[in-house]
């Protein structure tokens, strides 16, 4: 039974993002709660009393749930899938970690919209937070992303990290449940030294890969000078479908999605990102 957490805001964004789970865990047993997380002055009760505040023009965040409801019970009626709506009032990272602990959660799926006309797209804040904030998996899904299975899942490493069972069983679990092949990627933007740990990690992720996925693997080494561009490029060239990193590899993570003139995680693809916790 899997445990899913979607926090949603009604809006198209979080839409696709429910739509994509359901399609990716279509054969699993799974409990989909769907959080949504209202400003405090939204709430009926103001401040410490129990006066009831009446907002006769305003469409609770109750009915735009039960709207939400009645839209998955007709496009995706699974008997494998169960939903359950959380309705919550204050900071949204708050009630993410609280119900991730409360619920067992294995992995919370977020929408994000990109940045328009601009030269990157960068993740929302709330989303953001989610990926650096709360230990658990999270799979992003951008605003253009393809309502699909990936065939194909990226895993940039520069092999500093041991792989741990936790992100080896992330791993297992994304291939067997999409049945997609894995290209392991490294980038360099010089020809590879690789010191004792980075050939041992190496050596150990092939290994297990061989043994569970042999002929649904592979290992790759780019050189370019830049390691962001390379990694966006390698994704288009290679139709890559899903990208996978470890969150605790925060070398290889900078390098990629965060920009030096801003602080703010930036991704520039349609392609979902899945994000690796321990």
């Amino acid at each position: 039974m899997k445990h899913i957490l979607i926090p949603t805001d009604f809006s198209s964004n979080s839409w696709n993002a429910l739509e994509y789970a359901a399609n990716l865990f279509t054969n699993e047993q799974c409990i989909f709660y769907i959080l949504h997380v209202d400003e405090l002055s939204n709430s009926d009760i103001h401040g410490n009393s129990l006066l009831v505040l009446t907002k006769p023009n305003r469409i609770s965040a109750k009915e735009k749930l039960q709207v939400l409801f009645k839209k998955i019970s007709s496009l995706y009626p699974n008997p494998l899938h169960q939903f359950i709506a959380l309705e919550e009032y204050g900071i949204l990272i708050d009630h993410v970690k609280k119900t991730v602990e409360a619920k067992n959660i294995d992995v919370i799926v977020m929408g994000t919209k990109g940045a328009t006309g601009l030269k990157t797209s960068v993740i929302g804040a709330n989303t953001g937070n989610v990926i650096t904030k709360v230990a658990c998996n999270v799979l992003v899904i951008p605003e253009n992303t393809i309502i699909k299975k990936p065939s194909k899942i990226g895993f940039p490493t520069d092999f500093n990290l041991f792989y741990t069972y936790p992100i080896l069983n992330s791993i297992t679990e994304i291939l067997e449940i999409s049945k997609a092949n894995l290209d392991v990627i490294h980038m360099t933007q010089s020809k590879p030294n690789f010191s004792n740990s980075q050939v041992i990690n190496q050596a150990y992720l092939h290994d297990y890969l061989k043994e569970l996925f042999i002929d649904h693997h592979s290992f790759n080494h780019i050189l370019g000078k830049n390691v962001r561009d390379s990694i966006l490029d390698y994704i288009t060239e290679n139709k890559i479908e899903m990208l996978t990193m470890v969150a605790k590899n925060l070398n290889l993570f900078q390098q990629i999605f965060f920009n030096n003139s801003i602080e703010e995680l930036s991704y520039q693809t349609s392609v979902p990102l899945f994000v690796m916790h321990e």
